[in-house]
């Protein structure tokens, strides 16, 4: 069986994922970059700083969350300040998808989970609150919430009942700047 790169099975894709080279028959892998600590990072109405975000793409980044449900639980971002997912161009989401399945698989690896959640609330009824489109990329363990389903409440954050039950004022509490930075330098360093 002959192993292809994604870049030589998509080509197209090459100008989208300008972040990333390929080798031979190994997986994408990202260049470092001296740029990220330059650009400015917008999430909706929201300046992020370069010190919250731990990946960049041409066209998406990630960030550490400021109230995460568990442990590694980040963002993702189209960079252009995008709504509704359905604004996205096929760049754009091809980049996003491309981008959470990569940070995905290195934090469950680093957090030493067995699973991923990765959740879209796309618009206002759907939860949504930051009207900026990201993907939700949590690291799963057995036991992490009593009925699996729960974490969309949890990410939801609306329903009281749940809300009281699993005591979330109490435990989601905003972060400090410097926890969210020494968290980014960390997942920072599983993409060098």
């Amino acid at each position: 069986m002959v192993k292809h790169s994604a870049l030589q099975l998509f080509p197209s894709l090459a100008p989208h994922i300008s972040g990333f080279v390929a080798r031979s028959s190994t997986p994408l892998r990202r260049i470092s970059t001296t740029k990220m600590a330059m650009d400015c990072y917008k999430f909706g109405p929201y300046k992020i700083d370069e010190k919250e975000v731990f990946f960049m793409s041409h066209l998406s980044y990630a960030m550490v969350n400021l109230r995460p449900v568990l442990p590694g639980h980040v963002l993702v971002c189209p960079r252009r300040e995008v709504k509704r997912f359905v604004d996205l161009t096929v760049n754009e989401t091809t980049d996003l998808w491309i981008t959470a399945q990569r940070i995905g698989a290195q934090l469950e690896s680093f957090h030493k989970a067995s699973s991923l959640t990765f959740t879209i609330q796309d618009g206002p009824q759907a939860g949504q609150s930051v009207p900026h489109v990201h993907i939700h990329i949590i690291p799963r363990k057995v036991g992490d919430f009593e009925n699996n389903d729960d974490i969309y409440d949890a990410i939801d954050n609306n329903d009281k009942e749940l809300k009281e039950k699993l005591n979330l004022d109490k435990e989601r509490k905003d972060r400090s700047f410097e926890e969210m930075a020494q968290e980014a330098e960390e997942y920072r360093k599983l993409f060098v």
